[in-house]
């Protein structure tokens, strides 16, 4: 019966037998793959990484002009437009400034909050910990 399940299992292990590799080739073919992960490895480490700057950048200098009972187009000229303007609280300006450079993982975080009453600075909170507004 040459269709028979015997047969072909018969053929089935016949072709496995000889294909078996020997030791060398094992080997061959383990350097050929450890070559390649070493290559995508090498390759992965060329990869540029852009710096990520976003928010305010706040220099420490014009951070220290601003002073309680400055007017609002007076902090506005020293620090720039907030970037967060927050329809519930309109008597808090907030900058915040994120930097982290390329592959480094330290990263650069800035928080500087700036309160109003009528149009003047009441309070300036400096360096809080990144965290929503209670």
């Amino acid at each position: 019966m040459p269709g028979s399940l015997w047969t072909r299992a018969g053929r089935l292990s016949t072709v496995m037998d000889h294909s078996s590799t020997t030791r060398a080739e094992r080997v061959c073919n383990s350097l050929r793959v450890a070559l390649a992960a070493l290559a995508v490895c090498a390759l992965q480490a060329c990869v540029f990484r852009i710096d990520i700057q976003q928010g305010n950048v706040i220099e420490e200098e014009a951070v220290e002009q601003v002073e309680i009972g400055m007017s609002r187009s007076a902090v506005q000229f020293l620090l720039g437009t907030p970037m967060i303007s927050d329809a519930f609280h309109q008597e808090r300006w907030d900058y915040t400034y994120y930097f982290r450079q390329g592959r480094s993982r330290n990263i650069e975080r800035r928080w500087l909050v700036v309160y109003f009453e009528e149009d003047r600075v009441v309070r300036i909170e400096r360096d809080l910990a990144l965290q929503p507004p209670s």
